[in-house]
């Protein structure tokens, strides 16, 4: 029997297309370093795994992590680190849901916070918590190695600014040691992660180079043992450079009081000694090298205290607010920039090691305090600020008014083929500003002249209750 083939339908229904199901895998955003970590000082074991120690706040985590500064390939992930305050190890408790590749990989955690913390970083928790017994002494027996000092003249208070101090000065030492002392040595390598993490830009100073020198600001305290123990409240690196023929300049490279003990004054007794040991050495000044601006806010109200006792700068700055109380400088063409004179300003170096510059910054603020009534004569003040920010940011460009470049063919070289010359005329040749760039450059102006008054009125508040 054959088998009947069925005929094919003339006209077939389409068959339904089926829909293409496409997923979508999850793009991994990362997460912010400092939404995720927490970092705390500790003193004692028992304030580990809890929130009972001093939380700090770094500068930027971001540099340590990833080209974007992020980290990948975690779910609800908490990190949190405790240093210890008297050995300064630190161990970090790491804690996620789950882990995937969102198409950024995995960050190396374990990595990462190396960077940050080196061989400080234990990852046994029990020899974490074994430093607080075994390293007891750590702060003691590296001040053992060092020379202590004293600020001149103390009277048995810490020296502050802001009427906030906590520890008589009798309770507080200062020492200095050789950065090529190999306890100098060992401790800052374990600061190091504390100057990454709370000083902005900063970097490790070279431990193999002689000339730098440490200098521990440290509390004694009596144990229950009856023994002496030194607690680290901050601590300051500066370095030595030869000056010719005998001399030698001291530059403050970094400084740092420990979070748990900043704003109560330690800073500016630091500051006090660090000065003292300037002067009874004689070397040629004392400077800092890129002050954050509440560094230079607290170095200025120190500086100013000596300025006001001080009978040259004091007879320089009254003669100067004499002047500026003659007329409506204002309205004058020409405002003389009430520079100090050149005489005092090199006593001022001889006798406080204050540099020029630093010396002109006060200066400013000298003449602020002495105005009297004040409200009469702000507008000429703030007219010598303003003469002086636009000498300091145009001066350079002032030199050259006069002055034309023009290219001539050469074989030589053409990129570089110029002849300059100063035109008869004295008018600036080459690309005028037009009127929005004008605008736009008195604005950039005022708002530095505003700055600068803010900060001279703010430091002049901390320095005088009488300007308000």
């Amino acid at each position: 029997m054959g088998q009947k083939q069925q005929q094919p339908n003339p006209d077939p229904l389409p068959e339904p297309k089926k829909k293409r199901r496409v997923g979508f895998s999850n793009i991994d955003a990362g997460v912010e370093p400092n939404d995720c970590i927490k970092i705390y000082l500790v003193s004692k074991k028992e304030e580990v795994g809890t929130s009972d120690g001093f939380c700090i706040s770094p500068v930027d985590l971001n540099s340590f992590f990833e080209e974007d500064g992020k980290i990948y390939g975690y779910q609800g992930l908490k990190i949190t680190i405790w240093v210890n305050s008297i050995s300064f190890h630190a161990h970090a408790d790491i804690t996620f849901q789950g882990t995937s590749d969102g198409g950024k990989g995995i960050t190396d955690l374990k990595s990462s916070l190396e960077k940050i913390f080196g061989e400080t970083l234990l990852e046994n928790e029990d020899d974490f918590l074994q430093t607080f017994s075994t390293e007891n002494n750590f702060i003691s027996s590296v001040v053992s190695n060092g020379q202590k000092l004293q600020p001149k003249a103390s009277n048995g208070h810490l020296s502050k600014l802001n009427g906030n101090s906590e520890a008589a000065s009798s309770d507080l030492e200062v020492v200095r040691l050789v950065i090529r002392n190999l306890a100098a040595g060992h401790l800052y390598s374990r600061l190091v992660p504390l100057v990454l993490l709370l000083v902005d830009g900063s970097n490790p100073i070279d431990v193999t180079d002689p000339s730098w020198e440490l200098y521990l600001l440290t509390q004694k305290k009596i144990d229950q043992s009856e023994n002496t123990q030194h607690s680290l409240l901050g601590f300051a690196a500066l370095y030595r450079f030869y000056r010719y023929p005998d001399g030698s300049r001291l530059r403050l490279s970094q400084i740092l009081v420990l979070p748990p003990y900043q704003h109560k004054g330690y800073g500016s007794y630091l500051v006090e000694v660090l000065s003292n040991v300037a002067i009874s050495e004689n070397v040629y000044d004392l400077t800092v090298e890129e002050p954050l601006d509440y560094f230079q806010c607290v170095r200025t109200c120190f500086d100013l205290k000596r300025l006001l006792a001080f009978e040259p700068a004091q007879n320089a700055a009254k003669s100067a607010i004499l002047h500026l109380k003659q007329g409506k400088l204002s309205k004058k063409t020409h405002v003389p920039r009430f520079l100090p004179p050149p005489d005092v300003v090199e006593d001022v170096r001889k006798t406080l090691k204050i540099n020029k510059k630093q010396f002109l910054q006060c200066w400013e603020i000298l003449i602020y305090l002495g105005l009297d009534p004040l409200e009469k004569h702000m507008e000429d003040y703030v007219t010598i600020i303003s003469n002086r920010v636009k000498a300091d940011i145009l001066g350079k460009d002032a030199e050259t008014a006069g002055k034309q470049v023009i290219e001539v063919p050469s074989a030589h070289d053409e990129e570089m083929s110029f002849v300059m010359f100063r035109s008869q005329n004295s008018k600036v040749g080459g690309v005028q500003m037009d009127e929005d760039q004008t605008k736009t450059q008195v604005q950039q102006l005022q708002l530095l002249v505003d700055e600068r008054i803010k900060e001279v009125k703010l430091i002049a508040q901390k320095v005088s209750q009488k300007h308000v």
